[in-house]
């Protein structure tokens, strides 16, 4: 069974499993399916505590798209909320990251 089904169906037993919501943001993400990864990701940074770990991936997969600014602005989001978490890793990376994405001075 494909790894995606394999998510999808472990997701209808426990739909709010954010570990397999995670999973299916990236699955998709890697099949191409950009909006859909994008959809998944935006479910997690609206949770109930927003899920961290997609702000650095969706902030990435948006920058490989050329959405530079858009990707910058979900990695100030993901580093505010990284820091409020107490994630001081996570925003040291998504801080990285935007840091990068401003030096190509689009």
């Amino acid at each position: 069974m494909p790894r995606l089904d394999q998510i999808l169906e472990l997701l209808q037993a426990t739909p709010q499993d954010t570990f397999l919501r995670y999973a299916l943001a990236m699955e998709y993400r890697s099949l191409g399916q950009t909006g859909t990864a994008a959809e998944q990701f935006n479910q997690l940074l609206a949770a109930q505590p927003p899920h961290v770990p997609s702000f650095f991936m969706y902030g990435q997969m948006l920058a490989e798209q050329g959405e530079t600014e858009a990707a910058r602005g979900i990695l100030r989001d993901g580093i505010e909320q990284a820091r409020a978490q107490g994630d001081a890793h996570a925003a040291g990376e998504m801080s990285e990251l935007l840091a990068d994405l401003g030096s190509l001075g689009e």
